[in-house]
């Protein structure tokens, strides 16, 4: 269409005249809700949409009377939610009811809206009915005579109804009638739900596409999926998480036949994405003292097409650090998930490392196979078996530690980010009894990590971290323990504020002879706050003790150390820097500086 310019013109006034309207101000807008109390009033407050259009720095006529004409029912929903069935709603633009404006005949200028919602009395369960109910079912407490009749506790109720039958093993459960009678005269509520189980049927078939790379067969073994086995959700949702804790997805999508098959069983339809196969990623720690440490690694997620997984590790620390030399670590370990199990994976792992400590240095060697258990989704056992050998030069002499180790360990995370943390716990315990060949003595190590969170505040905006650290050796003396076994405190990963490995205990072997003790105990305790979205705050103080024959006698020493830190919130977890100084012991002086990525525990 070509326009003259005459026309153009009145289509650019035009224009301009829209715009204007578009962006004419709001004189006046009101929210009342007469009889309701201020938490009735919030709740119906925010379910308004034209409040928020209203506020806005610039008012959108159309959008306006849009959010308008939409209150009415979002503001009915909100009143049934608190049990309010005989309320009236009110929306007045410019003096005239907008549900009576027609939606083509929309006003071009809005000078004043005026919400007025009356709620009318408060509804309570005359009958709160809902058969058959499967056994063990759970329903809300609310659903009972005489309690306020929420509509999302009617809604709740037959959720958990259907819920019941399902974990039942009746999948097709389903509500097949319901009848809600409102009492105006007595401002009560009759609710009553029928249920219809259907057939209590098994798992059928699982039906899989979208692998690429990964083999059908394997994919089916990692995935667990129970044919045969009576119907249950949860066995469901484990199948869901056997598959994204591989890594080789990107997505996973399982869903349930619509139609149950003879049998009676039902089938399942999986589809997945698979994730880029390699990937790599780096790391950098910071420390005045202790100095720089680089990390990085090499990751192939489906190394042979089973699912296996390796991982390449290489750190270089201590660069420029004046506690020892600088510590060379390259490591490879190899897992394979649905080894003996669809929730026991099999590893092998290798690793070399040279290793410039303050009071010894090390050329190490370890090969290690074990299996790792995933218990529950909280609950993680690993046991392995590892052989190590490590050329130890100390004190001016040579020594050689060969070991046969077999590492128990067993994990408990529940923490709501484990990265950033404000609820949960974390534990982990390890025991791992070892053999030594030649000179090198036998027993074993414990040792347990223990952290807890507690938030509190707004979106909590404050956070509670508390932090134990324990272990001990029992079985070889002091000077036959492999040093990877010994016990050292102060650093970024024990007591910020001491020079790392600082603490460790006296032995005499003709003269003074530092080594690290055989007792350990560390504790540490933070005091987090967000003082934006971005920024926060935190005030530590960390405690350790390191000692040679027993906890608290008088062959182990404490020191402490305390301090500020800096958090920058990322999207991958918080930036931190930490500033620290010694308040106890004697074992450093001066003020040390950290640099990572994480909270510190």
């Amino acid at each position: 269409m070509v326009l003259s310019h005459g026309k153009r013109l009145l289509s650019a006034i035009a224009l301009g005249v829209l715009m204007a309207q578009a962006a004419h101000a709001l004189d006046r807008l009101t929210f009342e809700t007469p009889g309701a109390d201020k938490d009735l009033h919030d709740v119906l407050a925010a379910a308004s949409l034209t409040r928020e259009a209203g506020s806005a720095e610039t008012v959108d006529v159309q959008n306006l009377f849009a959010a308008a004409r939409a209150d009415y029912a979002r503001i009915l929903g909100a009143l049934y939610s608190e049990g309010y069935y005989s309320g009236t709603i009110s929306i007045r633009i410019d003096g005239r009811e907008a549900s009576a404006i027609p939606p083509l005949d929309a006003p071009a200028t809005i000078r004043a809206v005026d919400i007025r919602v009356t709620p009318g009395p408060r509804f309570s369960f005359a009958r709160a009915q809902i058969a058959p109910v499967a056994p063990e079912t759970e329903l809300p407490e609310g659903y009972a005579a005489g309690e306020p009749a929420l509509s999302g506790t009617i809604v709740d109720a037959a959720t958990a109804g259907v819920e019941g039958w399902r974990n039942q093993g009746h999948a097709k459960a389903e509500v097949s009638a319901q009848r809600i009678t409102a009492d105006h005269r007595a401002s009560t509520l009759a609710a009553d739900i029928a249920l219809a189980p259907g057939p209590r049927v098994t798992f059928g078939t699982l039906h899989v596409s979208g692998n690429e790379r990964l083999g059908t067969r394997r994919l089916e073994k990692i995935a667990g999926f129970p044919t045969g086995e009576v119907f249950d959700p949860e066995k469901l949702d484990q199948v869901r998480a056997r598959l994204r804790r591989t890594g080789i997805f990107s997505s996973v999508t399982l869903t349930e036949a619509e139609a149950v098959s003879p049998g009676p069983s039902l089938d399942a339809e999986l589809v997945v994405v698979e994730e880029k196969p390699r990937r790599i990623g780096f790391g950098a720690e910071l420390s005045s003292l202790d100095g720089l440490a680089l990390s990085g690694y090499w990751l192939h997620r489906n190394l042979m097409g089973g699912g296996e997984r390796l991982r390449l590790d290489g750190e270089i620390s201590g660069i420029g650090g004046s506690t020892g030399g600088a510590d060379y670590t390259l490591g490879a370990r190899i897992d394979r998930p649905a080894t003996l199990s669809p929730d026991t994976s099999a590893f092998i792992e290798t690793e070399l490392s040279a290793l410039d400590e303050v009071d010894y240095r090390s050329d190490n060697f370890s090969f290690g196979i074990g299996f790792t258990h995933i218990v529950n989704p909280r609950l993680t056992a690993e046991i392995g078996l590892k052989y190590t050998i490590s050329k130890v030069r100390e004190n001016g002499t040579r020594r050689t530690f060969e070991q046969l180790a077999l590492p128990i360990a067993l994990t408990w995370d529940n923490r709501d980010n484990p990265l950033d943390a404000t609820e949960g716990y974390y534990g982990e315990a390890v025991a791992t009894p070892f053999l030594g060949f030649g000179t090198t003595g036998s027993g074993g190590q414990i040792k347990g990590d223990f952290r807890a969170y507690r938030g509190f505040g707004e979106s909590d905006r404050f956070v509670l971290a508390a932090r134990a650290q324990v272990g001990a050796v029992f079985g070889a003396d002091l000077m036959e323990t492999p040093r990877e076994y010994l016990f050292y405190s102060g650093g970024g990963g024990t007591v910020r504020g001491q020079p790392y490995q600082s603490l460790g205990v006296n032995v005499l072997r003709g003269g003074a002879q530092r080594s690290g003790g055989t007792r350990f105990l560390a504790l540490s305790g933070e005091m987090r706050a967000d003082v934006t979205d971005k920024i926060g705050l935190v005030a530590f103080y960390d405690a350790g003790y390191v000692g040679a024959v027993d906890f608290f006698d008088d062959s182990g020493d404490w020191h402490a150390g305390a301090g500020l830190g800096l958090r920058y919130n990322t999207g991958i977890g918080p930036i931190r820097l930490d500033v620290a100084g010694p308040v106890g012991g004697d074992t450093g002086e001066g003020v040390q500086i950290y640099i990572g990525i994480g909270q510190a525990f």
